[in-house]
């Protein structure tokens, strides 16, 4: 595999292996058949989007020309696609030629015709459904990679699929985890001199973390890199974790160590160096999984490695010791910025903990760090070497402490996006606080997943937490990574918003949790145009040619983390949150659709033959915590991604043990939970979730009385 790649590029013309190369043109690139690592190290290709962050610097920065400050207002529909599919839509696209290639919920893949919007095949990947109950923070996927003919997709149950890109037909499929073990994939695949590179999730559960290479022509493991020791017993991989081990302390191993790559994998080709971004400790508390203290390498920190074996060469750790949940799995930049009178290739990355950092990319130097939001867990960085300096009363024990930011952190996995010609780093932003304390008792719980006797999330966390103690806000900000300075800000009506794209013409895209996109002034953050979609937006925004017209997608569907249950905000709090696709272009005269309008709160006519006395609703409602709340919501009462069970019809009343039991509506996400509950026991569930509807008609009715009086 490696001596065909080199011949590949020896044959290639001598400009192409340049960074100063020029573009291609598009139409030097029509199908995933070209899209190989010679075409994208050579330059940004941008009458397509081929990868995740549009290049491998991951800058999300097209120089494009037709779509202006002068005329981005001219902005109109040129089609919709429907995803169809409730859980939050977090996917970039990928265009290459007249095709679209776009994830979904349950790691659903969709080839779209980019001059129509008609479907060309779509690939549900199977993922059983209860599987879902893994997945922390939703079914979601943040998108593909294309290589050679082929489209490549993690899948939440752990799988890496390649898919013929012509007809959506299985080329190759491996599985990237232990089917027994809680790991789940939701990032986007990266492909690197002809491999496949993904890393997963499952921290919370207990697992222990680590980053994939995969032949991307048949699928074979090349290497596999983990981020966090294991057992000292049986061994150490490399001699980096030998090193890392030195720096926990106690039985970590029990609860797996954490340190998922869930998310951001970078590129350097230049100096040919892949950065990996890891996540939390398992538990989060350091007190529990680690006594007696530690750095507990390498969680939270961005690695760097060699492509070609998986070799660790530098590392920095963001938040040493990890106790709040601060991952630096969040997305990485590549840029040369000029410090200290002198050009420098650097690493930016605004990790969860409200730290802003600049590094050398060659050699994980710190360059620079300073707060991009509030935060009151440090005191703040070390100018040398960036470490941070704790405040004691931040690593609490057993006494409720207020601590921002919170778990979500102050910027998580929204991309961001980077415009060389301005200097500035366009940042989804989010302030939240949280109470948090640790349970006296608590003791790590192995999960039985083999025969999905596991809880929908078993709290391996090792803190307990009480939100609403202050109001959470969200922004959109320009920053400057040489001054490590906001050049402006723009107030946003939610917390959890959309990624970032920027042009060469001065403007910056961005979706929110409203339903709104939005083009704003890249020099000032002056709104230029909005639509709105009725659908809160969270993925990146791309924009390609068509037909030589540029042309701007978006993909939106709130869900996620955050959107799970909590609900979208303004004009988007009103309608059902399944995804969709829109796509748009000067003077475009399409109409919006309007999406479907939720339901009312209603009592079905079921109730009256449904338990009501207090004992039979009080097992009600534990059963429903166990089972249906980290999907459905307080009481049933969700308003985000998943439905909310007090607005059901009567149908689905009449139908409850079908479809609960059954496995009916499985296509659409809900898993058969036969075998874990019985027809009894999901009898008290649906009284509990009848008793909440009254309460909440029961409250508005109170409201309304209050309000005429």
């Amino acid at each position: 595999m490696r001596t065909r790649l080199h011949a590949l590029l020896l044959l290639l013309p001598a400009a192409a292996c340049t960074a100063d190369a020029p573009p291609p043109e598009p139409a030097s690139i029509q199908s995933a058949d070209d899209v190989t690592d010679a075409v994208l190290e050579a330059a940004r290709p941008d009458g397509n989007w081929l990868t995740y962050g549009g290049n491998y610097a991951e800058d999300r920065f097209s120089t494009l020309g037709e779509i202006t400050r002068d005329n981005v207002d001219q902005l109109g529909l040129a089609w919709t696609y429907d995803i169809e599919l409730r859980g939050g839509v977090e996917a970039t696209p990928l265009v290459v030629g007249n095709i679209m290639y776009i994830s979904s919920p349950w790691s659903v893949v969709h080839a779209i015709d980019t001059r129509t919007g008609e479907r060309l095949w779509r690939h549900d990947p199977g993922v059983p459904r209860i599987r879902g109950r893994l997945a922390c923070c939703g079914v979601v996927n943040r998108g593909v990679a294309l290589y050679e003919g082929k489209v490549i997709v993690g899948t939440i149950d752990g799988r890496l699929i390649a898919l013929d890109a012509e007809s959506g037909d299985v080329v190759w499929e491996a599985l990237t985890i232990d089917p027994n073990e809680a790991y789940t994939i939701t990032g986007a695949v990266r492909i690197v001199q002809g491999l496949a590179i993904i890393g997963n999730g499952g921290a919370e559960y207990g697992v222990r973390g680590y980053v994939s290479a995969y032949d991307a022509d048949n699928g074979e493991l090349v290497w596999r890199t983990y981020t966090v020791p294991g057992n000292p017993a049986d061994g150490f991989e490399s001699e980096a974790l030998e090193m890392a081990a030195e720096t926990w302390n106690g039985e970590w191993w029990v609860a797996g160590g954490g340190g998922t790559a869930w998310d951001s994998i970078i590129y350097d080709p230049d100096l040919d160096l892949v950065y990996v971004g890891t996540g939390n400790g398992s538990p989060w508390s350091r007190h529990l999984r680690s006594p007696g203290g530690g750095d507990n390498l390498f969680l939270a920190s961005i690695l760097a490695l060699r492509p070609q074996t998986g070799e660790y060469v530098w590392h920095f750790q963001t938040t040493p010791g990890d106790h709040w949940d601060y991952t630096a799995v969040q997305p990485m930049t590549l840029a040369d910025l000029e410090f200290d009178g002198r050009m420098r290739r650097v690493i930016m990355q605004a990790p969860k903990n409200g730290f802003f950092y600049v590094l050398d990319a060659e050699t994980g130097e710190f360059l620079s760090g300073q707060e991009y939001i509030v935060q009151n867990w440090a005191e703040g960085l070390d100018l040398e070497t960036g470490r941070p300096t704790d405040r004691p009363e931040a690593v609490h024990a057993e006494v409720w402490t207020l601590i921002t930011p919170a778990a979500l952190g102050g910027h998580n996995w929204q991309p961001q996006s980077f415009n060389p010609e301005t200097g500035l780093m366009y940042l989804p932003i989010q302030e939240g606080w949280v109470e948090r304390s640790e349970p006296p008792d608590w003791v790590y719980t192995d999960l039985e997943i083999e025969d999905h006797s596991f809880g929908p999330r078993v709290n391996n966390v090792g803190h307990e937490s009480r939100y609403g103690a202050r109001d959470d806000a969200g922004f959109l900000v320009a920053w400057d990574p040489q001054a490590q300075e906001a050049r402006w800000t723009v107030p946003l009506l939610g917390y959890w918003n959309g990624g970032t794209m920027t042009t060469t013409t001065g403007l910056v895209f961005q979706g929110g949790g409203d339903g709104r996109f939005v083009a704003y002034d890249a020099e000032n953050g002056d709104q230029l145009w909005q639509v709105s979609t009725g659908l809160g937006i969270l993925g990146g925004p791309v924009t390609y040619l068509v037909d030589g017209r540029q042309h701007v997608t978006v993909a939106a569907g709130w869900g996620g983390s955050r959107g799970r249950s909590g609900a979208p905000y303004g004009e988007a709090a009103n309608y059902e949150q399944r995804g969709r696709v829109f796509t748009f272009v000067l003077g475009g005269t399409g109409e919006m659709p309007e999406p479907r309008r939720k339901r009312p709160v209603s009592v079905p006519a079921v109730a009256a033959d449904l338990p009501a006395d207090e004992t039979s609703l009080a097992s009600g409602e534990e059963l429903y915590r166990q089972y249906c709340r980290h999907c459905h919501g307080t009481g049933g009462g969700s308003e985000g991604a998943m439905p909310n069970l007090q607005r059901a019809t009567d149908i689905v009343h009449r139908n409850f043990e079908d479809i609960v039991l059954g496995g009916s509506r499985e296509p659409q996400g809900m898993p058969s939970y036969e075998g874990l509950i019985d027809a009894e026991q999901l009898r008290l569930i649906q009284a509990y979730v009848v008793s909440q509807a009254r309460e909440t008609l029961a409250d508005a009715e109170e409201e309304e009385a209050g309000g005429a009086n």
